[in-house]
Parts: C-alpha cells; structure tokens; sequence
C-alpha cells in the first residue's frame, strides 16, 4: 500500500465512522459496523476491538473471528499480544503472532488460521482505553502506512466510545482519588534548592473534542495560522531571552526554535489533516507518534530532543483550539510552584521569577534543556516524581526540599514548622557563609586551603565574587557542545572562553577539554559512537579527540586566541596512559606554533595538566607527575571505576562510600606521590564539596578543593575549625587499621573537636 493509497483509506475510513457516529444506532450497533468499515479499506480479514473493562480487556466487536467470542474473551493488561498493547501504550506488527513471547491462544475466537497481527492503542486522555487489532492469514508483516492509518482511526474510535459512553472510567477515579491529607512524594535531584508556594499547572490539558473534519482545507488554513502564531511566540522569547547575549541557554532556544519552523513537523500534521483529521486531531495524532518514538529512544541527548517537539506540539495545539492561557500567560498570582508532565526551555522563561519559585517534574532529566536553564535562574527543580500530576491538584500547598530529592504535599502544621525552621537554618546559615567571603580559608593549624569552582555556563563565573572563590578549578566546556545541533564553530568557543576568562579576571580558570561521547552523546557524532554497552568507560572524553583530532584542534586554537595575553591552564580528561597526554599536549602545542607563526598574540603561558578518573593512571605517576603543571582528581568517575557501580544507576549507587577505606587510601597514596613530586593536586567532585568528605581530603595531604558555588562557605567554615595537622595524624592510624564505620569514626573526631561540618 502505498501512502497516497493509505492516506486515501484513512479519509475513507474516517468518512465512513463519520456517518457511523452521527447514526442513531445503538452503541454495539456501532462497533460492529466500524470493524466491517476498517477491515473493507485495508483487506484485512480480521478487525477486532478490544474495550477495558473493569481493568480487563474484552473483545467487544470483531470481523473475522468467531462472533460467540464477543464479550467472551478477555485478558487482563499484559496477557497475550493485545493485553502487552494496552499495558505499555505501544504498537506491535508482526508477521507470524505466534512467534511472539507473548502471544496467548484464545480457541474460542477461532484465530488459530491467521499469521499477521497488528494493533495499536486506542488512547482517551493519555491513557490506553482499548485495543484497535488486524489479522490475515498471509504471514507477512503490516506496512508502515498501514499501521499510521491503524493509529488515526483509534484517534476516532477514542472519540466514538466516549461518545457512547463505553470508556471506563472506574480505573481512573479509583487511581485519582482525590488525596486529602498529607503525603511526601520523592524525585530526582535537578536543580538544588528549597521553596514553599502553591501547587499551579503549567498548562489545563486541552481535549480533542471532533476528531473528522467537515472541510479539509479550512483544518489546513487553521494550523497555516496557529504556526504562524507560535512563531512569532519563539522569535519573541528568542529576544528578549534574559542572561545577556548568548550563553548555553541562547543555544537551547536556538535549537527550540529551529523545531518550530521545522518543515517536515508541519508536513506530518499536514498529511493527517489530508486523512480527514480536523486540526487538533492531527497535530495531537502526530503527538502521539512522537511519544511512542521517546519510548523507544535510548539516548537522552535525542530523547530530550523529543520533549522540546513535544512542547511545542502542546503550544500549537491550544493556538489552534483558542485556549491560550498556560499558567504563564495567566500570570501567577502567589508564591507558586509549578507542576508539569516536562517543560520546555522557552515555557520556563515565560514565568515571573518573582513569584516562580520552583518546579517538580514527571519527568525531566540532568542533562535535560530545562535543567539547564533552570539552573542559570536560579530555580530549583525536582524531577522524575511519579504521578505528581494525580497527586498533586491545583492549589495544593507544597514544600519543595530537592536537597532531600523530596516535595510535602498538603503539609500538616508540623511538616510545616520543620521546614521553616530547616529554611531559616538555611538562610542564617547562608548568611554567615556570605560573611566568609572575602575571608581566607586557612585551617587553624595555618594551612591555606584552595578553594575553587566548578563551572560550565557562562553565567557560572558569577559564583566567583559571589561565593570569594580562588578560581575555577573546573570549567566544563563540553556544555557548549552537549547544547547544539551541530558542531560548535571556532568563533563560538572563543567567544566563551574569552569572555569567562575576562569575568574571572586575575583568577585562575582551568579548562577541561571535551568529555562528550559514550553517555554524553551529541547528534553530529551519534553514527561514529555506535551503541556501547558501557558508554562510561567507551569511546569519550580524550579517547574520541584523539580519534578526532579536528575537533580537538578546532578547540585548542580557541583556547589559546581566546587567552591571549593571559595565562591558559587546559586539562585533558580521562587519561589512561601517559602516552595519551603527550599526544594531547602535542597537539594543543602544535596550534600554537601556528598561531605563532601566523602573528597571533598568545597566552602568557600554557598551563597542562589532567584527571585522575581512570585508576590505571595512578600506576604510572612516576613516569606521568615531571610532565604535568598540575593534577586532578575526578572522583565522580574514579569512584565508579574503583568500585565497577556505575554512579547513574540507582539500584547500586548507595552501594559505596567515598568514605571508605578503599577510596581513602587510593587518594592518600596518589597525594603522596603528587606532594613529593610538587605537583599541585586539586579534588574535582562532589566529594569535595561535602564537609565531612572534604574534611577527609585535608587529612589526606590535600589542599586543593573545587566545588561547586553553593559549597564554597560550608568548606570555608570547617576548614577554619580544623586542625589538619592533628586530623592527617589520626587519618594515617585509620587508614592502617580501618574502623567499622569510617564515616561514624570522622563525625565523631569532628564533634569532639567542634569542626563546622553541619
């Protein structure tokens, strides 16, 4: 079938249920007739509809199988090819049904002869209500066009059997029974921060009423004006996008506004308006192409690429059904908490942050556009909260904590009283770190302590003067790239670092050169890094510049013009061999030779050091320390390789401590070597901005922290009441007799000798 003939059948197809729904016949009436209308347009020989009931699937009309089998057969979600259908939301076409895991005979239906199977979902408000199935006898697999014009008519069908009110509705009152009393729902750490304020929904769901349309060309000339409309929306965010000219965030509405005027989106709407669709109808038909496609996407960087189309397949469709007001739009009226299924980055910047204060997501990711954004406003985001949008209903009152990865709802006067006291801990506390300044952390024993920053937006360095950091310790410059389409050009990367090295000033700034590749993937790359079965320890980081020295060279020159007169500090991530920074510093020396020769002005002087992640490094300091400038340590990755738990994975990432002594005497040994050889060390990580482990660092011999902003005071404070002297005594009997509890043995040194570790 081609597609102008599948096409020309879906419009046949939906003219006939048309007439089937403006009938006066009786509800079973109708089914019957539309199964014989279905089967007819695709010489199907059997078309069947499935109808949950009272949690179970029943068979409710077929054309094909045997008649006694309607309103017989049943099979509860998950049971057998239709049942696996309506569980998971997806689509199944198969050429032999029975080859299939999940596959379950039914002989009363009598469909023992047929081969092929198709079905989709036949989805009423997000949800699968029933199953829309085809069979033949021919084993052959049903093609593409077939199956997109399965799932336009399950569109219609959604409409008729709410029409004739056989959708069932006793599984969702029953799931969405309003809660009344309090509860604490957890999520995933996105953007840290606290905030109380009322539940608000980004956005009312917008029902698709009419689904066939009566005049195709108006359908047309409505989602012609809609994208116009939401066009001009973009191009206007695009404007007036706050944070100053460019920046990682400007690149993700670039990005988003190229899917707006993306042509082959409007051409997929279009061709379901061209099936009969109205307008909503086919902008929500292409939706739900576009969600069965997230699921089946492993790579977050594309996935999240989806959640921006769907975004704005939300914006187009409440141009086309006039209901324009998202809660942004609206305006909010208190202090408010905004609560949505995900958000695009554009959606976010609609809001007033005077009275945004924070955001739970049911999904949303780390690396996801939003976050980013997020995070340069300062907004705190709780994400990955199961149900939140059942859970949590218009007005409720929230306490978000994502530091506890958790949000209150509908507080009691208690929960209430805690988390005000916690918030003005939090804010005295914040008020004493700020006080910290401009003061030096310099233990009580008279060791200067280096403290710096981890950064990777333009809008990072900020953290600098705020915090009274000594520089950034780490700047990631892969953000630039995780953010864009295409690859970054040259003029693009000069232009960031010159402009975080003129707002660090006379500070340092370490540059980290790309770690992009394996779990971090980028579009232009994706065909080249294949699919690893550990993307963590693949081809990423240093191992791909090598391999593609373009890219690697491209940033080197920018480095270095965009540090002249100045002094550039650039590190090589993931280093597994000494041979590995030798090529890279090869390499980076080489464009400054021809930069040299080409009359450019250059850094005062080139820096080159790298990580320690990888832990076969440490076996080869004594060949690798008389080469390097400086030294640091990712114990983010290091941890992970240490202990073979990948740190993304829940089921195992408690499942270590960078408290134990595995992890301690690893460090101790490789500060050590890097004292003795003069080789300035700095601990680059979460680890390190945590009191308690970073107290642990400072009993190791190391004095070099960078951290991210919000940490710099607590690490000020404990460094200010501590003894290192006295702490790398008591570390060293430790580390040779273990105690039970390494972390339980510290906090209790701490306490005794009054440490600032709270």
């Amino acid at each position: 079938m081609s597609f102008a003939e599948a096409t020309t059948s879906s419009r046949e197809i939906l003219t006939g249920l048309h007439d089937v729904m403006a009938s006066r016949t009786h509800a079973q009436g109708k089914l019957n007739r539309v199964v014989e209308i279905i089967g007819e347009a695709l010489d199907s020989e059997v078309c069947s509809i499935y109808l949950l009931r009272e949690g179970v699937l029943e068979l409710y009309a077929t054309r094909g199988l045997n008649q006694d089998a309607v309103h017989v057969t049943k099979m509860a979600l998950g049971e057998g090819l239709v049942g696996v259908i309506a569980k998971s939301g997806r689509i199944l076409n198969l050429d032999e049904a029975t080859s299939h895991p999940d596959f379950a005979y039914k002989p009363e239906t009598g469909e023992e002869m047929y081969h092929s199977f198709a079905g989709v979902p036949i989805i009423y408000r997000e949800r699968p209500v029933g199953v829309l199935a085809v069979q033949h006898t021919d084993p052959r697999p049903y093609e593409d066009v077939e199956t997109e014009a399965l799932q336009t008519v399950a569109m219609v069908l959604a409409e008729l059997i709410s029409n004739a009110e056989l959708i069932d509705d006793s599984a969702s009152e029953s799931d969405a029974a309003r809660e009344t009393g309090a509860m604490r729902l957890d999520g995933q750490k996105l953007v840290m921060g606290m905030a109380r304020g009322t539940a608000v929904f980004h956005q009312p769901r917008v029902n698709v009423e009419h689904t066939v349309a009566e005049d195709t060309e108006a359908e047309r000339q409505r989602v012609y004006a809609a994208f116009r409309k939401m066009r001009e929306q973009i191009d206007a965010m695009t404007n007036q996008a706050e944070f100053g000219a460019g920046g990682e965030h400007a690149d993700v509405l670039e990005t988003y506004k190229m899917f707006a005027y993306d042509e082959g989106w409007s051409r997929r709407i279009n061709a379901a308006i061209d099936s009969g669709l109205t307008a909503e109808a086919a902008i929500e038909r292409v939706q739900q192409r576009t969600r069965s496609r997230m699921h089946e996407i492993d790579d977050p960087l594309l996935a999240e690429r989806m959640h921006d189309l769907e975004d704005l397949s939300n914006r187009l469709i409440r141009i086309v059904a006039g209901q324009l007001g998202t809660a942004a739009q609206l305006g909010l009226r208190s202090d408010s908490i905004l609560i949505a299924r995900n958000l695009g980055p554009a959606e976010l910047l609609e809001y007033d942050r005077r009275r945004l204060k924070g955001v739970i997501l049911q999904e949303g990711s780390l690396t996801a556009h939003v976050t980013i954004v997020a995070r340069a406003m300062g907004v705190p985001v709780l994400g990955r909260v199961a149900h939140v949008r059942r859970l949590i209903h218009e007005g409720d009152e929230l306490l978000l904590d994502v530091e506890e990865g958790s949000v209150d709802v509908r507080p009691s006067a208690t929960m209430v009283e805690a988390f005000e006291a916690k918030l003005a801990r939090m804010q005295q506390k914040r008020a004493e770190y700020a006080a910290l300044r401009d003061v030096e952390p310099i233990s009580k024993c008279g060791k200067r302590i280096t403290v710096m920053v981890n950064a990777g937006l333009r809008e990072d360095v900020a953290g600098l003067e705020v915090a009274g950091a000594d520089g950034i310790g780490l700047f990631r410059t892969e953000f630039q790239f995780l953010v864009s389409d295409t690859l970054p050009r040259r003029e693009a990367q000069l232009r960031l670092y010159k402009d975080v090295l003129d707002a660090a000033g006379k500070k340092p700034v370490i540059f980290r050169t790309l770690d992009i590749g394996g779990d971090k993937a980028v579009p232009y790359l994706r065909q080249e890094a294949g699919q690893e079965e550990n993307p963590a320890m693949g081809w990423r980081a240093l191992r791909l510049a090598l391999d593609r020295e373009g890219l690697m060279k491209v940033q080197a020159r920018a480095l270095i013009e965009a540090a002249a007169g100045k002094v550039l500090n650039v590190m090589f991530p993931m280093v597994s061999e000494p041979w590995e920074f030798d090529e890279a510093r090869a390499l980076v020396e080489a464009q400054r030779v021809w930069l040299e020769d080409h009359h450019h002005m250059l850094p005062s002087e080139i820096r080159y050091g790298c990580m320690l992640e990888v832990p076969a490094l440490a076996e080869m300091l004594d060949v690798l320390l008389p080469r390097l400038d400086f030294l640091s340590i990712g114990t983010n990755d290091l941890t992970q390789f240490l202990f073979a738990a990948d740190r993304a994975d829940p089921r195992i990432a408690d499942r270590y401590d960078w408290l134990s002594p595995a992890i301690l005497r690893f460090l101790r040994r490789v500060s050590k070597a890097t004292n003795e050889a003069g080789v300035p060390t700095t601990v680059c990580g979460e680890m390190g901005g945590r009191p308690i482990e970073a107290m642990a660092l400072l009993g190791l011999g190391i004095d070099r922290l960078s951290i991210t902003p919000a940490a710099v005071g607590s690490i000020k404070a404990m460094v200010r009441s501590l003894d290192c002297g006295a702490l790398e005594e008591q570390m060293d009997e430790w580390l040779a007799y273990p105690p039970d509890d390494m972390r339980e043995a510290l906090l209790d040194w701490a306490t005794q000798r009054s440490v600032a570790i709270a």
